[in-house]
């Protein structure tokens, strides 16, 4: 499972990716293996609903064992599928990019973290800079 300074320096390493590339104000959350928030931040001027965004994107990720990314694809291709997964969930599964495994040198699912603030590109790209920047891994 992922440790809390693990979440804590994933998250500073994403909102410090994103305030150097221009992002919009970023929502992250964190979650340990087991999809329970493990940290979460908002920046200020982050908008309404971001939070539960951030961590429909990580849940789902968690859940299919896949990037959040992949579930969007998924749901472009078979939309029945990805709307029956959002209805078992209560409407928690967010299937755009942002959402990404978090793992560690040995291959371990640690968590995922899940970023809404910007572009689902822009959040994914802030995600995997934040797993970089800790030392762990994405997938």
């Amino acid at each position: 499972m992922i440790q809390l300074e693990q979440a804590r320096t994933v998250i500073a390493a994403a909102r410090a990716h994103g305030r150097e590339h221009g992002l919009k104000p970023l929502t992250l959350v964190v979650l340990d293996a087991g999809g329970h928030v493990v940290a979460s931040e908002r920046e200020d001027g982050s908008g309404y609903g971001r939070p539960q965004i951030a961590q429909g994107k990580a849940a789902g990720a968690l859940a299919m064992g896949t990037s959040s990314r992949v579930l969007g694809e998924m749901a472009a291709d078979r939309p029945t599928f990805i709307a029956a997964l959002s209805v078992a969930w209560d409407g928690k599964l967010i299937p755009a990019a942002g959402g990404v495994l978090i793992r560690d040198d040995a291959g371990t699912l640690l968590g995922a973290i899940g970023i809404s603030g910007d572009l689902s590109d822009k959040d994914e790209e802030a995600a995997l800079a934040g797993i970089q920047a800790a030392g762990l891994h994405a997938g």
